[in-house]
């Protein structure tokens, strides 16, 4: 079943006609399905547009030229979108054109429309006009004078501040065409009148006016809000960063992602109709890649949902330059098709959980093949080495990809059969079973497809499916965002918007690797229907480019609780995404932002740090505290052998929360752990009470957060470069070797607390089939923290922010591992035990 790959699915995306003509009626629906791709358009230079034209060669280099080539590139986009802003006015003209006539006509004796029907269905459209009448007649001018002195940021920002009335115009669309359809079944004149509207042809072309429906027209400008947002990507490639259009071109571009990213979920998908012999229109609804579970094993599929009936595919592998196809593995008409209840469901097959460790082995391997694949290409490598690699990547990415989904989506034939998916994401998963229910409350009908019939459909997913490639980032362009690396801080603040109080909580997802996990969890607010969470997280991002937010209500009824720990059974709320546009979030400062989902609004904050700042240990400037202070002055101020809040924020986890799912994985409330941060800097007499009613995880956090800001890490910088060759010997005695005289070179106090913390994390493993923390993911855990080197030591090896992470980060949770999983080492016994060698390091 591998062959999702690299090229059965064309690299390139190449299978797309270049551009649309714009007459033409297929109308692309915002280019990747938000399911699968949190891009909104990750192709969005080779399909949508055409008016990216590729760069000349014979420009050369040097900084002039540089300039010179951006300046004109600049202009071949706006000249290109110029052209194609102007058929999209004349478009508008034509939808206005039967308007006036139409009102005259609805105060008369015999109206074709009434009022409030022409204002349904023209909705908004005379401003949407008038807004890009003036946007063309400014832009115009300026491109026909184009120099290097030329602004024209601040008419984009203009325009995309002006969104708000296309959202009106989304969230009114499929009104106006239902409206509209009435109409004409009712009114042979609206009829004549809607099947045939006059477009203007553009100035210079030979046609003077092509016909049009109305239909069509009216999807123009949810297909326009895309071009725009294309543009903007392409003018900010070319436009050099201390340009004074640059700012603002990038504050319009993240408004209209933003926007975008809130109306793809509104949007009737494509509008592409398949016709079944029975002459019934089957539009597709949705597609996307998910991983269904079947005889046991994991298969990745491209699954279909039309109006009436879900088709699960695989494609065919074919000869190289015969037209793809899909190969139907089963469909469920939708009038058959039920969601099994968690009760119903026990007799289904157990889901096989990969274990996390060789998921994290992955990533790391993942991450290195990176990495090499950067250095190839900064030594202007070969290309089949570079080829070599992404092969590779491609296969380990598949991997993950296909093994890492845990969340079952289950799916009955009331006829007998069940299905079952495992997604990663209950966002997603949530999307694919209202999208379905959603369809299942029109009337269907239950039918048997013939063999013919089933050709025809499959044979039309080809030309309709919206998702092209296999989220993985190795089919991704190079130049193509490769997503954030760092730490994201999330701050959740409250939401409003609920008709009834309840029990309510928020998840956080964002992508890595190509696709959603949950990240955070606040806690659950009690019967209430303003919930104020405040509470402050920490995520982790790996290549992220979306946030979403999901809002459950909690679930207590007992005999709701599947024994399936995967299952999700409480009840989604609503929920929301947002893009993470590098440059928006990159800046010191908290960025508050709402999130809209179903009537109910989310008010978060965020800021971004890129990891090398993350990475940096900072000494604290006042002596007197914990955090940040040399081990061996807080034990020698302590008169102790392991610091004060070492002791007790493992006293306190092993008491309370040796048993909690994910404990050292899942990030504590920030807020908290500053909290506790501040009482143990300040040697405050209420530690004790304080700790007792903390939440566990902000406890972890707590001791992770003091091993991470050690001035030095625990296992000392002199001695990192041999722990990294120590790690790197084959022969297992010379390896022992050389571990255990490292751990005795290391200052009493640092290996005092080394093995006091070994001892706990070996006790909370034990526990891993109730937390599910093994000895890999807790090296994975701490490794990096107890390891990685400081400022001046590090920034030597310091280069690309997702290098750093792959091969070092390897090394050092390898060398934890290697303590974790040896026999009890005791400080007396390795003292003593100095006859090996004692050259020093």
């Amino acid at each position: 079943d591998f062959n999702y790959g690299a090229d059965e699915y064309d690299a390139e995306g190449n299978e797309e006609p270049k551009a649309l003509p714009e007459g033409s009626e297929t109308m692309p629906y915002i280019d990747e399905s938000p399911t699968m791709s949190p891009q909104l358009s990750a192709r969005g230079q080779e399909s949508g547009d055409g008016v990216s034209p590729t760069p000349t060669d014979g420009l050369g280099t040097g900084g002039e030229r540089e300039a010179g080539k951006g300046l004109e590139m600049r202009k071949l986009v706006l000249s290109g979108f110029l052209a194609s802003e102007e058929i999209y006015i004349n478009q508008l003209e034509a939808l206005l054109l039967p308007m006036k006539p139409l009102k005259a006509t609805a105060t008369t004796s015999q109206p074709v429309l009434t009022l409030q029907q022409i204002e349904t269905i023209f909705y908004k459209i005379q401003d949407i006009y008038e807004i890009h009448k003036e946007f063309y007649d400014s832009l115009c001018p300026k491109v026909q004078q184009w120099d290097s002195n030329v602004t024209m940021g601040h008419l984009f920002q203009k325009l995309a501040s002006q969104l708000g009335v296309y959202k009106a115009f989304v969230d009114n669309y499929k009104i106006a065409l239902e409206t509209a359809e009435k109409c004409s079944q009712s009114n042979y004149q609206f009829q004549k009148i809607s099947e045939e509207l006059k477009v203007k042809g553009p100035k210079d072309s030979k046609e003077s006016h092509t016909s049009v429906t109305m239909e069509a027209l009216l999807y123009k400008p949810i297909d326009r809000v895309t071009r725009s947002t294309l543009v903007l990507h392409d003018l900010l490639k070319h436009t050099p960063a201390d340009h004074p259009d640059y700012p603002l071109l990038q504050d319009a571009l993240r408004i209209s992602q933003n926007f975008l990213s809130s109306i793809n979920e509104d949007i009737d998908p494509r509008r592409t109709a398949v016709t079944t012999p029975k002459g019934e229109t089957r539009q597709l609804v949705k597609d996307g890649f998910l991983v269904e579970l079947s005889e046991g094993s994991r298969k990745l599929r491209h699954v279909f949902l039309f109006t009436d009936v879900l088709l699960c595919a695989k494609l065919k592998k074919t000869a190289v330059g015969k037209h793809q196809q899909y190969d139907c593995k089963w469909y469920v008409p939708l009038a058959d098709l039920v969601f099994p209840s968690p009760e119903e469901s026990e007799h289904c097959p157990q889901v096989h959980v990969i274990p996390d460790h060789e998921l994290e082995d992955m990533k790391m391997k993942i991450s290195a093949i990176k990495s090499e694949m950067q250095k190839e290409k900064a030594n202007k490598g070969q290309s089949r080495a570079i080829e070599r690699l992404k092969k590779k990547m491609f296969e380990n990415e598949f991997w993950l990809l296909l093994n890492s989904p845990a969340i079952p989506f289950r799916i009955h034939n009331r006829n007998g059969k069940s299905y079952l998916f495992l997604l990663s994401s209950d966002y997603e998963r949530s999307e694919w079973r209202e999208a379905i229910q959603k369809l299942q409350k029109k009337d269907l009908q239950a039918f048997v497809l013939s063999s013919v019939e089933l050709q025809v459909l499959t044979g039309s997913c080809f030309k309709l499916r919206t998702v092209h490639n296999i989220p993985v980032t190795s089919n991704k362009d190079d130049d193509e965002s490769p997503g954030l690396y760092g730490f994201l801080h999330v701050i959740v603040h409250s939401a409003k918007g609920f008709k009834q109080s309840a029990n309510l909580y928020c998840t956080l997802e964002v992508d890595s690797f190509g696709y959603f996990v949950s990240k955070a969890k606040t806690r659950v607010f009690r019967d209430t229907t303003e919930p104020q969470w405040n509470e402050e997280f920490e995520i982790e991002l790996e290549g992220s480019q979306s946030l979403r937010i999901l809002c459950y209500e909690k679930c207590y009824d007992k005999t709701k609780l599947n024994k399936d720990n995967n299952e999700i059974v409480d009840k989604i709320m609503g929920k929301g995404q947002i893009q993470l546009d590098p440059q928006a979030v990159q800046t010191k400062n908290w960025h508050m932002d709402v999130i809209e989902m179903n009537g109910i609004k989310v008010e978060f904050s965020m800021k971004f740090t890129s990891r090398d700042m993350s990475l940096k240990r900072t000494p604290s400037k006042k002596q007197t505290g914990v955090f940040g202070v040399k081990i061996s002055v807080v034990t020698k101020r302590e008169r102790s052998k392991v610091p004060y809040i070492v002791r007790q924020c493992i006293e306190e986890v092993e008491k309370r929360g040796i048993e909690e799912v994910g404990i050292y994985r899942i990030s504590g409330v920030a807020t908290d752990i500053q909290a506790l941060k501040a009482v143990f800097d300040a040697n405050n007499k209420d530690i004790l009470v304080m700790l007792s009613d903390m939440d566990i995880n902000a406890i972890a956090g707590t001791l992770k957060l003091y091993f991470r800001e050690l001035p030095e890490p625990l296992l000392t910088d002199r001695l990192y470069p041999a722990f990294m060759e120590g790690i790197a010997l084959s022969d297992p005695a010379a390896k022992e070797n050389c571990m255990m005289h490292l751990l005795r070179s290391l200052p009493d106090p640092n290996l005092i607390t080394f093995l006091f913390l070994l001892e706990h994390l070996k006790r909370v493993a034990e526990k891993e089939p109730i937390n599910k923390m093994s000895l890999h993911n807790l090296a994975t855990v701490f490794g990096p923290t107890l390891l990685r080197p400081s400022e001046g030591e590090s920034k030597a090896h310091l280069t690309l922010a997702s290098d750093i992470w792959s091969h070092d980060v390897m090394a050092q949770v390898q060398v934890l591992l290697y303590y974790l999983q040896h026999p009890p080492i005791s400080f007396t016994e390795l003292k003593r035990n100095t006859l090996y060698f004692s050259t020093d390091v």
